[in-house]
């Protein structure tokens, strides 16, 4: 049996809270610490779809990559969506517990699985922010080895297959893929980063206007995989983490939330 103060503090060992960005709102946001899980969810972001998901699962906890509540609230109430998910997440005796920059910088976390799940070899820091409280090493982004020889069109198809992504966004600079540097989510001001790197293609996401045209100036390859596509391969990551730290707890990943948009 466990409650949710342990698996927080589990997830803590594993990805720090403290490490998290200055803006971010990472931790245990909804719910009792005391309460004891039999059955917990995991998913990039928790919506009423994903609630009532957990709800017909009889979990009473959601590990979700996004924060709930991401700007300070001043009121809680069914008006507006943010509102209406702490209610049903009260109502229907729920906890959340969210890891975000925290997990989007440590090892293992999100950018080393999509490096991994890209199929990229000798993989290693784009940026490094620090060391956390036992020393060790995190940052932003990985960079890495591309898995064979492409130029950018067949290296996309691949990307966009590995990772079941919608649509991408491409510049092509017209170099062989070779070093590869990969951002999960809204990473388009590392581009820098990326040249300091030795890389000739970036995939990220959310990528600016203005970044597809630096990158076609720098000449790097640059891929908008999606927000999504590029974030939630750290779900299973989690639920791995948590099946192996809590084996009496039964774990699931969400079927119900998927890309939000789609590409014609």
């Amino acid at each position: 049996m466990a409650n949710v103060m342990e698996i927080y503090r589990y997830l803590d060992s594993l990805a720090p809270f403290s490490i998290q960005m200055s803006f971010d709102n990472a931790g245990f946001l909804v719910g009792r610490g005391e309460a004891s899980v039999q059955k917990l969810l995991v998913s990039l972001d928790i919506t009423e779809e994903v609630i009532e998901e957990a709800r017909s699962l009889d979990c009473q906890l959601i590990i979700s990559h996004h924060p709930l509540i991401f700007h300070p609230a001043k009121r809680v109430t069914d008006a507006d969506p943010v509102g209406r998910c702490v209610l049903a997440l009260a109502e229907n005796h729920i906890a959340a517990i969210c890891a975000h920059t925290n997990l989007d910088a440590v090892s293992g976390g999100v950018n080393d699985a999509l490096a991994q799940k890209l199929g990229l070899t000798d993989i290693e820091q784009l940026h490094q922010d620090g060391e956390d409280a036992s020393g060790r090493p995190y940052g932003i982004g990985r960079v890495g080895f591309a898995p064979g020889h492409f130029y950018l069109p067949e290296f996309a198809a691949f990307v966009r297959e590995r990772l079941g992504a919608d649509g991408l966004r491409l510049e092509d600079a017209g170099r062989p893929v070779y070093r590869v540097a990969v951002g999960g989510g809204a990473c388009g001001d590392m581009l820098e980063d990326v040249i300091r790197m030795g890389c000739d293609t970036f995939v990220t996401a959310d990528v600016k206007y203005n970044v597809f045209l630096d990158a076609r100036a720098m000449g790097i390859n640059l891929i908008d995989a999606g927000h999504f596509s590029t974030e939630n391969v750290v779900c299973p990551v989690l639920a791995d983490w948590l099946g192996r730290g809590f084996p009496s707890v039964e774990v699931f990943l969400s079927k119900q939330h998927k890309e939000v948009f789609y590409s014609l």
